[in-house]
């Protein structure tokens, strides 16, 4: 007689969701998880796409495509991505340092990186522009070399950097602290240079979080008002970003292409987002990290 088939053992996402979790009442908690985002997220951005589905899309398209909005919003979206770059690389070095290194007034520096979260964006807007008007103390170095910070597009990546950089060394320094430094001593056994052990061994656990204060500081700069516009002159077509776009279109009580062009953001952004949360899934398969 044939022994009974075995039941397929369960799989690890199978695994996961059969463990019993601390908070009791998956039911219960799936509810208020599902109430609280669509009050508190989905609700407020379907009125948006509401209102602004009132222009039809003949009228959504010309919005998009008037050249003031469309510079807006490749100054936005273009100093973002910059900035968020920027913030990545720089980032990932400064929690690096705080986290291998000890040395004189490391909690200070630890505590300072996470200032422009406590700091009102209209006080770093109004600091950042008097550091670098052109008669400030940063300003007027960079102008003796001929380089206008404030007032013009550079204004907006140094404000964008600043609010961004947070994000880059707080998403990556947790999982810096998990790796072992006997792996890159063992990398240097095996004859591996400090290049090849950075690129193979180090970085590959590294790159879903590096992605992550990517995304983070990417969608902060994008929504970001209040300290950029003390620095960035507000020029038509040259350093006017988006979101002030819409507080001019709203003050002049035109609501309906005030919410076109936060649609038209929303999208851009949602696309841009999806992309770098697929290239972070797909980076974990890559690597193998869950």
């Amino acid at each position: 007689m044939a022994p009974p088939p075995r039941a397929n053992p369960p799989t690890r996402a199978k695994r996961r969701f059969l463990r019993p979790s601390v908070i009791p009442g998956f039911g219960l908690a799936f509810g208020y998880t599902l109430t609280c985002l669509g009050l508190i997220v989905l609700l407020p951005l379907a009125a948006l796409v509401t209102r602004a589905s009132g222009l039809g899309l003949s009228g959504i398209w010309e919005v998009a495509t008037d050249p003031r909005v469309a510079s807006a919003l490749r100054v936005s979206f273009g100093v973002s991505l910059l900035a968020a770059l920027t913030a990545s690389v720089f980032g990932f070095l400064i929690a690096w340092v705080l986290t291998r290194y000890r040395f004189p007034g490391r909690k200070i520096v630890d505590a300072v990186v996470d200032l422009p979260f406590a700091l009102p964006t209209a006080v770093a807007g109004i600091a950042l522009a008097a550091l670098y008007a052109p008669n400030g103390l940063v300003g007027a170095q960079l102008a003796r070399i001929g380089i206008e910070a404030a007032y013009t597009p550079v204004g907006i990546y140094i404000a964008m950097v600043f609010i961004g950089l947070p994000f880059a060394v707080r998403t990556v320094q947790p999982l810096i602290a998990e790796i072992d430094k006997e792996i890159e001593e063992a990398s240097a056994t095996l004859g591996a240079g400090r290049v090849h052990t950075l690129v193979r061994v180090v970085l590959p656990p590294l790159i879903p979080a590096v992605l992550t204060g990517f995304a983070l500081a990417f969608a902060r700069g994008v929504g970001e008002y209040g300290s950029i516009i003390f620095i960035a002159g507000n020029l038509p077509y040259v350093s006017e970003i988006a979101p002030l776009l819409i507080v001019i279109k709203l003050s002049e009580y035109d609501y309906g292409g005030a919410c076109a062009i936060a649609t038209l953001m929303l999208g851009i952004s949602f696309l841009t987002l999806l992309a770098i949360n697929l290239i972070q899934a797909w980076s974990r398969r890559r690597f193998g990290y869950v």
